[in-house]
C-alpha cells in the first residue's frame, strides 16, 4: 500500500491502527483513519477559487537542515470528508518536525516529497468538507495538522474536524498555536498517565518536570499546579526565575550536581516524573521515586523501551511509562480553554514570520528554545 494514498486527494483507502512517533520531540503517537475518501468536488461548499497559488516552505528530500527549506508557490489543498480549510495566522515548530527532515522517521514519514512540514497551526476557517458540523467559513479555530499530508508551514492548511478546537476572541493567535503538540502532550502525561485531577483533589502528589522550560515542559508545570501536586522542576540556570513563576514549588539548576542527580532540594521523593529532556539513565530516576513511583517519558528512546519492557517483565512497582499522544479535538478544546480563563498560558520564545521559517528551524534545532517558537503569517 502506498503510503502517499493519505494524502487528502487521492481515492478511497483504509487504514486502522497505524502507530508512528510523533510528538514535541520524537515519542509514539497513535493516528487512527479509516475509510477516507475523495469526495465528490459537489459534495462541500467552495468559496476558494483552487486555481489560487499559496506560499508555502518545503523541502524535497532527507537532510539539509534550515538550507534545504525552499520557499515556494503551490495550489491550496482541498478539504476532504470531515475536514476543513484553514487559513492560518500562525503556527508553531516541534523537534518533530526537523527530525522527519533529518530521516529520523524513515521510511514513514514523509509519505513523499517535496514534503511541507509543520502540525501546530491556527487561523480562519476558509471551507469545510462534506459532513462537518461545528465549524463554518469564517470561524477562528486552531487545530492538530495531520504529519501524513503535511502542511503547517504554509498560508493554507487542512485539518481534520475531530482534532480541531474553536479559539475564542480572546486568546491571540500565537498563544493558541502552540498548544497542540506541547500542550496535548503535557496534558495526557499530568490527567492520563500520572492521574492528576486538575480541580485540585485526589491525593497530593511529588511530581518532577525535567527540561521544564521547554514546549512540553512550562505547560506541565501550569497543568499540574492545577492540581494537588508540588512540583520540582529542572531547566537552565537563565530561566529558573520563569519557572517559578509558572508554579513550580523547587527549581533545580540541571548542571549542577544535585541537578544531574535529579535530586529535590527539600529530599522528597516523587510520585512521578514527567521527564521532557534526555540523556537520563533509568539507573538516575530509581532511587529518587516513591515505592510507586513512575517516570513518564515523552522521549523515548530504545534503551528507556528496553526498561519499559524489563519492568514490566518483573513487575516491578517502580515504572518507566512511554507516552503514546491520542490527540482529540475535546482535550485541545479543554487547553484553549484553561487560556481564556488566564490558567494556563503560553511563553513565546521568539517569533518569525512565514519568509524567515529558516532562523526558526534553525533555533528549534538547537535546542535551547523557552517557551514555544512561533511562526506568524
Amino acid at each position: 500500500m502506498r503510503c502517499d494514498h493519505l494524502s487528502f486527494s487521492y481515492p478511497r483507502v483504509t487504514l486502522l491502527h497505524i502507530s508512528f512517533p510523533f510528538s514535541y520531540s520524537l515519542f509514539p503517537f497513535y493516528f487512527t483513519l479509516t475509510h477516507l475518501h475523495t469526495p465528490h468536488p459537489s459534495s462541500f461548499f467552495s468559496t476558494v477559487d483552487m486555481g489560487k497559488l499559496m506560499h508555502a516552505v518545503q523541502y524535497n528530500s532527507y537532510g539539509g537542515g534550515p538550507s534545504a527549506l525552499r520557499h515556494v508557490e503551490v495550489p491550496l489543498p482541498t478539504p476532504s470528508k470531515g475536514e476543513v480549510l484553514i487559513k492560518l495566522e500562525a503556527a508553531s515548530l516541534n523537534p518533530f518536525d526537523w527530525k522527519v527532515q533529518k530521516g529520523m522517521l524513515w521510511p514513514l514519514l514523509p509519505c513523499k516529497f517535496p514534503y511541507i512540514p509543520g502540525s501546530d497551526i491556527t487561523g480562519e476557517v476558509i471551507e469545510v468538507g462534506k459532513g462537518v458540523q461545528k465549524f463554518k467559513p469564517g470561524d477562528k479555530v486552531v487545530a492538530l495538522v495531520s504529519p501524513f499530508s503535511g502542511g503547517g508551514l504554509a498560508e493554507y492548511a487542512v485539518a481534520k474536524e475531530s482534532i480541531t478546537a474553536s479559539r475564542p476572541s480572546e486568546n491571540s493567535a500565537s498563544e493558541s498555536a502552540g498548544l497542540p503538540v506541547a500542550g496535548l502532550t503535557a496534558l495526557q502525561a499530568i490527567t492520563k498517565t500520572i492521574g492528576i485531577k486538575l480541580d485540585g483533589s485526589g491525593e497530593r502528589k511529588n511530581i518532577l518536570i525535567t527540561a521544564a522550560s521547554g514546549g512540553v515542559g512550562h505547560y506541565a508545570i501550569q497543568l499540574a499546579k492545577l492540581g494537588n501536586t508540588h512540583v520540582t522542576a529542572t531547566c537552565g540556570a537563565r530561566n529558573i526565575e520563569l519557572v517559578k513563576s509558572l508554579g513550580a514549588d523547587e527549581v533545580i539548576d540541571y548542571k549542577t550536581p544535585d541537578g544531574a542527580a535529579l535530586k529535590s532540594p527539600s529530599g522528597k521523593k516523587y510520585d512521578a516524573v514527567v521527564h521532557c529532556a534526555v540523556g537520563f539513565p533509568w539507573s538516575t530516576f530509581e532511587p529518587n521515586l516513591t515505592l510507586n513511583g513512575k517516570v513518564v517519558d515523552i522521549t523515548p528512546s530504545s534503551a528507556s523501551m528496553l526498561t519499559f519492557a524489563l519492568k514490566k517483565l518483573t513487575f516491578s512497582k517502580k515504572q518507566l511509562v512511554p507516552l503514546f499522544l491520542f490527540p482529540k479535538g475535546e482535550d485541545l478544546q479543554y487547553l484553549i480553554d484553561l487560556v481564556k480563563e488566564g490558567k494556563l498560558k503560553t511563553v513565546v520564545d521568539s517569533k518569525c514570520p512565514l519568509t524567515k521559517a529558516e532562523d526558526a528551524w534553525a533555533k528549534s534545532i538547537d535546542g535551547h528554545a523557552t517557551g514555544k517558537i512561533i511562526i506568524e503569517f
